[in-house]
């Protein structure tokens, strides 16, 4: 008997782990404008983690990309990112730079800079970041689980459908980035960390009318 490794077992599914783009832009468009709606919008199209979000500076905000240099840990700590990888220069698309600008006008003053501080300039937790902004746009939006719980339980979920719209195909919306691209732009350490958790969304170009076009190549006269 074949056996099913704890790889295939954890393999993400978009509709389940990974939120669709549909549900995306509802959660986006359900979430209040300000704070909420910009973090979220910054979560899904660029893929920073948590950590990186809750310790983004204005500094590090520059036009058409954002420079991933510091985090902030469970603690509220700043410091670097985890690895040298995880310092890194993410692009950004005009919607995003537009909604940090005006974020920015209303944004509360930091001694640290944050983008996304809470109302006094302190680093932002984390869970009030799930409880009080996530979430209630998941219910607003309509995205809910059977018992109208919000689906998506973390943060975290965003990153993954940045990561799934980097790799999908263009036809499909998606940016269709090689997968070294898609390292560097989620600040992976190995291009193997990657391709554990994400390779199975990567287009596939062995298809039936693919393979019988190659051999036609080889067998032609």
């Amino acid at each position: 008997m074949i056996g099913t490794s704890s790889r295939d077992k954890t393999r993400l599914k978009v509709g389940k782990d990974i939120p669709t783009r549909d549900e995306v832009r509802r959660i986006l468009d359900a979430a209040p404008e300000g704070r909420g709606r910009t973090l979220l919008m910054a979560a899904a199209f660029t893929g920073l983690r948590a950590s990186e979000l809750r310790g983004l500076r204005w500094e590090d905000v520059k036009r058409g990309e954002l420079h991933v240099r510091q985090r902030a840990d469970r603690f509220n700590t700043i410091g670097r990112p985890k690895s040298a990888s995880g310092e890194r220069v993410v692009p950004i698309g005009p919607m995003v730079a537009n909604t940090l600008r005006q974020w920015k006008l209303k944004c509360p003053k930091s001694e640290r800079d944050l983008v996304f501080p809470t109302g006094t300039g302190s680093v932002e937790n984390h869970s009030n970041i799930v409880q009080r902004m996530l979430a209630p746009a998941q219910v607003a939006a309509g995205v809910v689980t059977a018992n109208g719980k919000p689906k998506y339980p973390g943060l975290h979920s965003l990153r993954h459908f940045y990561a799934s719209w980097c790799i999908n195909r263009r036809q499909d919306g998606g940016l269709e980035l090689p997968p070294k691209t898609v390292q560097a732009r989620l600040g992976h350490s190995s291009i193997v960390m990657t391709l554990d958790r994400y390779g199975h969304l990567f287009p596939s170009h062995d298809d039936g009318a693919e393979l019988a076009e190659a051999e036609r190549a080889i067998f032609a006269t």
